[in-house]
């Protein structure tokens, strides 16, 4: 039970550029550019900053955000985490987000718990798969990721309940039920945005919100709430628990599982289980469209990169009055954004997974995306955002173009050609991708010529992909090439 391990002091942050650091390092160098890891690592580190940097100092509106500023933010955080020091020790008697009380569930590898490692019958395919020691800002990483993105399914040992008379872990015949996906992974792996500042410290201040912001959010109504790290719930439907399924410290750190670090593993089962997408209720950073009888949410697409749902993201910014997709990190982080800076970045990024019969996982198909997209502040308006969608409902028509033409192409040879046609436009969606953020800096030129320049490059890239899967060798393929040749003349007048 000896206290090991302080968060606070000992580096286990991965950022780009530096390595590991510690929290202390984060709030005391602004040098320090963006995180590190994977997209899910990112999300997750993410969320924690800022809950503890909410819970050091809530603005009250936009005007003491604004004065509060990026350094201001970082000296009231490393203040707090000097005089908190002793809540973020990894392993002791009151260890970091972890609940000694779940020590009698069964105890599963650490290999079981990450997203990418092949544990039990699961064959291994690549070194990547493979089981390997933990240090222990590893283990740290882990625990963090798992309060937010632990995968649905058994191994989660739900036969251990903390709280009396909850029934939320037992299934219709009063057997353990098989654990739920966390609730910012959700069934298929939501998308998430956050604004990108000019430094990391920047960044977790352009995400903030006010106290305003949070009165008038019906997501939570509890307000902030108290940081579990704090004052951890005892059980699954304790007060503690209920008070942050309803706030929004809630789904900064929800405390989906109940883990306790162990020697070789963790002792594992499902935690509080947080309101999704369909019950009204998401994190911050995940854009959901509740004009509709079944609400909508932007998942994530490796397929689909998510610089091509940048429309979507930005809907607020229409001139056009109606429901659509709204990302509450965006929608609140960007009006202050304009005021406060010249340039700012939005990232967006997630986790594609799979699920059959209850138990989630990653397949062959599933991957990580992530995109970065830079922004001038003082283009940001209906104007633009008319622009930009308008443009890029003329990428969406180039693909389509793309992938009839290709589909034709072998058509008329009595192939089916379905595959070859999906290849056909995901290259043109990759070659597009090179020129995406010079296509935004585009929008913001009045005259249109930039625009129109740009028009004959994807023009190209349209050309290219399809000529990369339809050769013209044979006579046949020629006339094949030529009667499907892509007529771009009314994407060019």
């Amino acid at each position: 039970m000896t206290n090991k391990f302080n968060l606070v002091d000992e580096p286990w942050i991965p950022v780009a550029g530096k390595g590991l650091v510690s929290l202390s390092k984060i709030f005391s160098d602004p040098s320090l550019f963006a995180l590190g890891g994977n997209p899910v690592q990112k999300i997750a580190l993410t969320k924690l900053l800022l809950a503890i940097a909410q819970t050091a100092y809530t603005p009250k509106d936009a005007e003491d955000w604004k004065n509060l500023g990026a350094s201001g933010m970082a000296k009231e955080t490393l203040a707090y985490l000097t005089a908190k020091k002793d809540l973020f020790w990894l392993y002791g008697e009151k260890p970091f987000l972890q609940m000694p009380a779940i020590v009698t569930a069964e105890k599963q590898s650490f290999g079981a718990v990450q997203i990418f490692v092949a544990t039990g019958n699961t064959t291994v395919l690549t070194q990547s798969q493979a089981e390997v020691f933990l240090t222990d800002a590893e283990k740290s990483m882990l625990v963090i990721q798992m309060m937010s993105f632990g995968l649905g399914g058994k191994k989660t040992d739900n036969s251990i309940v903390l709280s009396s008379e909850y029934q939320g872990k037992s299934n219709n015949k009063g057997k353990p039920s098989t654990g739920k996906p966390g609730p910012s992974i959700g069934f298929l792996g939501f998308l998430h945005s956050f604004l990108q500042g000019a430094s990391l410290q920047e960044s977790i201040w352009l995400n903030f919100v006010t106290e305003e912001n949070l009165r008038e959010l019906k997501f939570f109504p509890k307000a902030l709430g108290i940081a579990p790290w704090e004052e951890m719930p005892q059980g699954e439907n304790c007060p503690v628990a209920k008070s942050l399924k309803y706030s929004y410290m809630g789904r900064l750190v929800p405390i989906s599982r109940f883990i306790l670090l162990a020697e070789g593993g963790v002792h594992y089962s499902e935690g509080i289980a947080h309101q999704g997408y369909a019950e009204g209720i998401v994190d911050a950073s995940v854009a959901v469209d509740f004009s509709t009888t079944k609400p909508k949410v932007l998942w994530a697409d490796p397929e689909k990169r998510p610089w091509r749902l940048l429309p979507a993201l930005l809907s607020f910014l229409g001139s056009e009055k109606r429901d659509t997709f709204d990302c509450l990190q965006l929608r609140l982080g960007i009006p202050r954004a304009k005021q406060s800076r010249a340039e700012f970045g939005l990232w967006s990024g997630g986790l594609r997974v799979s699920s059959n019969a209850g138990e989630q996982y990653v397949s062959g198909l599933n991957d990580f995306v992530e995109s970065e997209i830079r922004f001038k502040t003082k283009h940001l308006n209906s104007i633009w955002f008319s622009k930009l969608k308008q443009e890029m409902d003329e990428l969406n028509t180039l693909s389509k173009i793309v992938y009839g033409a290709t589909r034709g192409f072998f058509k008329i040879q009595k192939s089916e050609g379905k595959g070859q046609a999906a290849r056909a436009a995901n290259l043109f969606w990759q070659l597009c991708e090179r020129k995406f953020q010079e296509f935004v800096n585009a929008c913001d030129d009045d005259s249109g010529e930039d625009v129109k320049k740009l028009r004959h490059v994807f023009a190209e890239f349209t050309n290219k992909a399809y000529n990369t899967y339809c050769p013209k060798d044979t006579a046949r393929q020629l006339d094949a090439w030529a009667a499907n040749c892509p007529n771009l003349a009314k994407y060019l007048a």
